[in-house]
């Protein structure tokens, strides 16, 4: 199974964003050199693996993290640190797709990633600008409408987090006149995502962890008893291996490959606003996002700068221009920002799933896996965490569930996958643009 080696990679430093320009002291790790042995072997460290990671050291196992760049290089260290419960899919769609029994059990897990996260926070003291509530916004009456059901929906399945906000009482969180309404979630908020990636690194070592760092796997194999994950420079032999390479896991492990697609999504970081300024945009500092397909999405940071992110590459390219792609929504939105400075702009990839829902599952009885978040993976990798690490440690209740849930291919396989979703996205995006 040997495999190519992803380009995206590049130098593997942490990508020239605000989040790497203001992270906390970073810890740099050893590669991995020579051949090792450990209980356990997770590949990949970003959320999904941190978690995993964290939860099974806490639990007392011999467990290694390797991870091919810096801890928290992709898309946890770049995304746009919204703590947002549920899935992409919604409730109603995996309960139309996969029956009722499906349903009630994900409900029953979609705000337990933030809790996760706020626990994590408290616990090991991570200094990462933990905010709460997040707003969901529309632009049309068929956006609240939708908005409302989802409202409904989750109330019955006894989520009383949320509530509707008028378009009168939305000016009271966004100094904006542009949205017909929204839904605020009290239980959502926001962080600094590299920061909470690098704190939860320091307190899987606090717990008798291992990092390597700036070490690629080459090669996985996982059929003979003990596997064997083989980087550039050494190996590991395990008794399990987790794979959460999510969408940089590239070709090292095939039989994962044609089951999520990379796509990329861009944020701008602009120059520190003044507080007034600030109080007038976010008077609440919630986080927002709209619920357009492909939707806008955007907070204060610490230091008071407007982070805006949005758009979609289908595939995982970088737009040649990320300023020039996101600065026209964000000057729709606060027409006040026309004149101000953008300090950062930057890219990153995140998995998508045909179906919009997360992947757990197992290749054989001692390597698992997760990914495919769709534009969730702040909380779902927190809870995928907890359930793989409960799955290792010989509780197989929830992983089971998940693990059932059969993956659809993608129309067309890898080689239309691209073209179908633009496709898809320009049928979606009609629909939001005249409120169908």
């Amino acid at each position: 199974m040997n495999a190519i080696i992803p380009k995206v990679f590049g130098n593997r430093d942490h990508t020239t964003s605000y989040y790497a320009a203001s992270a906390n002291r970073r810890t740099l790790r050893d590669p991995l050199v020579g051949d090792h042995q450990f209980d356990i072997c997770v590949v990949g460290g970003g959320y999904s693996g941190l978690s995993t990671a964290l939860h099974l050291a806490e639990r007392g196992h011999s467990v290694a993290l390797i991870e091919g760049a810096r801890i928290g290089w992709g898309a946890s260290g770049r995304n746009g640190g919204q703590i947002v419960n549920g899935l992409n899919a919604s409730l109603q769609t995996i309960k139309r797709r996969y029956g009722q029994d499906t349903a009630s059990f994900v409900a029953s897990l979609v705000m337990e990633g933030g809790d996760i996260i706020r626990d994590r926070v408290a616990k090991y003291e991570i200094k990462c600008d933990l905010k709460h509530t997040n707003l969901f916004t529309g632009y049309t009456a068929a956006h609240m409408r939708e908005l409302e059901e989802r409202l409904e929906l989750w109330r019955g399945y006894g989520i009383e987090t949320q509530e509707m906000v008028s378009k009168s009482e939305i000016r009271d969180y966004i100094g904006s006149d542009v949205y017909a309404g929204g839904m605020i979630d009290r239980a959502g908020g926001h962080i600094h995502p590299l920061n909470l990636a690098l704190g939860e690194a320091d307190a899987f070592e606090q717990n008798g962890g291992t990092i390597f760092e700036m070490s690629m796997v080459q090669n996985v194999d996982y059929n003979r008893p003990n596997p064997v994950v083989t980087t550039e420079q050494g190996s590991i032999t395990c008794k399990t291996v987790v794979l959460c390479g999510n969408a940089y896991l590239g070709h090292v492990v095939p039989a994962l490959t044609a089951r999520v697609m990379p796509v990329s999504t861009q944020i701008i970081a602009t120059e520190p606003l003044s507080d007034e300024q600030a109080a007038r945009l976010l008077p609440t500092d919630t986080c927002v996002e709209d619920i357009r397909y492909i939707l806008d999405y955007y907070r204060l940071s610490g230091d008071k700068r407007l982070l805006f992110g949005g758009g979609t590459v289908y595939g995982g390219t970088d737009p040649r221009d990320v300023e020039a792609k996101l600065r026209p929504n964000m000057e729709k939105v606060f027409p006040e920002l026309k004149s101000v400075k953008v300090d950062y702009a930057w890219s990153g990839n995140f998995a998508l799933s045909f179906s919009r829902v997360p992947q757990m599952g197992r290749l054989n009885d001692n390597t698992y896996f997760a990914h495919g978040y769709s534009g969730h993976g702040v909380t779902g990798s927190h809870t995928f965490g907890r359930i793989l690490a409960e799955a290792i440690d010989g509780d197989l209740t929830r992983f089971d569930v998940f693990a059932k849930v059969p993956w659809i291919p993608f129309p067309g396989g890898r080689m239309f996958r691209v073209p179908y979703s633009v496709i898809g996205s320009w049928y979606y995006g009609f629909k939001d643009r005249f409120g169908i």
